[in-house]
């Protein structure tokens, strides 16, 4: 224990001192955090003795995915998306069921050992993105404001609305037979699900923000205890709507988005963002010493076309189409739809499948990982460069305007 417990230290720190220059090259900080995991892992230098089952990964996985919509949301503008709400309306409510549709039917041709329910489970298992991996796009200033808002509100918004449409889908795949009331069943479990997320959200962010504060103007919150009650805030937000029956990742999404923009106490937001990177860096590490390197055998063919194409055309074409008609070039759509990162939602939904015993479940997790790993090398090698070409296209545009 102690042995890994010293070698992630020395690893943190020296990351953190050099995090800046990271963030100026190609190379994403997952991509560096499963690097470490799977070099000093059980399949590496075996340095790192990770004892974590499926279980710990999950609730790892989404505290973390749960701290990162929060504080992401809380520095999203409301003034840029009320302008650009569309953007964000369109992805949800025509390019998501979209993507599921479309993942659906190229994995009825991909794989034949698949039931049909188990590969709706799959398209719906990578269809949200992530926040966490989006980050280099949506806190960008040479992004757009309109492209950073509608993207970072979808990767906050897709994976709590992907929540139901995956538990009904495991509900019938362990069935024998399927109830004709599936429709209705759907439609409850969507409404419930972001009804009690946004409710929760809502109600816990103001009364908790209230309270802190006239705690606050009283001189009883102490310099040091000042900013741990944005975190807990977050993880509150996520647990009790969990329990509650509603969607935590929703919940956390719009309580940091009403935090962040009613609140606006931005300087309470840092230790919430350090925790919530903290995290994250954590749960790659892990997933990288402990999944990864024991996935790589698993990787089929068809896991890795099927990776391939869920990144490219299963993405990108169902949000090329759902923002027609708006006010933005085909490289602006183009640009939305390949900044779609899997991440820590996928990981999350991956264990559930597991839990679940489906006979399929092994292919489904796998193609998982592979999406996801694909996902981070892809996604964090084009960051920087895509963003300079899309600054640069705008420039010439102004000009050519002018």
């Amino acid at each position: 224990m102690y042995e890994n417990i010293a070698i992630l230290a020395v690893f943190i720190f020296l990351y953190s001192l050099s995090s800046g220059l990271f963030e100026r090259t190609p190379v994403n900080g997952a991509l560096i955090f499963i690097a470490f995991g799977l070099a000093f892992g059980p399949f590496g230098l075996d340095a790192l003795k990770m004892d974590i089952d499926t279980e710990g990964l999950r609730t790892l996985a989404e505290l973390t995915l749960a701290l990162v919509l929060f504080t992401d949301a809380s520095n999203a503008n409301l003034s840029v998306l009320k302008k650009n709400i569309l953007i964000p309306r369109r992805l949800l409510l025509v390019g998501l069921p979209m993507t599921i549709l479309l993942g659906f039917g190229i994995g009825v041709f991909i794989f034949d050992d698949l039931s049909l329910f188990e590969i709706a489970i799959l398209a719906t298992l990578l269809a949200p993105t992530d926040a966490a991996l989006g980050k280099a796009v949506v806190t960008n200033k040479l992004v757009p404001d309109n492209i950073r808002e509608g993207l970072n509100v979808e990767s906050g918004l897709n994976d709590g609305i992907c929540v139901p449409i995956l538990f009904l889908f495991l509900a019938l795949a362990a069935s024998s037979s399927g109830e004709g009331s599936g429709h209705f069943l759907a439609l409850e479990l969507i409404a419930e699900e972001i009804g009690i997320g946004i409710a929760v959200g809502v109600l816990l962010t103001l009364s908790g923000s209230w309270l802190a504060k006239q705690c606050n103007d009283r001189g009883w919150v102490t310099e040091s205890w000042q900013q741990l009650p944005v975190v807990v805030l977050a993880v509150s937000c996520f647990a009790i709507a969990q329990t509650l029956g509603g969607s935590g990742f929703i919940a956390a999404f719009v309580g940091g988005l009403l935090f962040g923009n009613v609140i606006r106490p931005k300087e309470l937001l840092l230790a919430a963002e350090g925790t919530g990177d903290t995290m994250a860096l954590l749960t790659w590490v892990i997933f990288g010493a402990t999944v990864v390197g024991q996935s790589f055998h698993a990787f089929s063919w068809d896991i890795v076309i099927y990776s391939i194409l869920s990144l490219t055309i299963i993405r990108m074409l169902p949000a090329f189409l759902s923002l027609g008609g708006l006010n933005l070039r085909t490289d602006e759509k183009l640009f939305m739809g390949w900044f779609g990162p899997r991440g820590l939602a996928s990981i999350v939904f991956a264990v559930i499948v597991l839990n679940a015993e489906l006979p399929g479940s092994s292919t489904i997790a796998m193609t998982a990982v592979c999406t996801i790993v694909l996902s981070i090398i892809a996604h964090g090698l084009s960051a920087n460069p895509f963003i300079a070409k899309l600054a640069a296209r705008k420039q010439h545009s102004k000009i050519s305007a002018g």
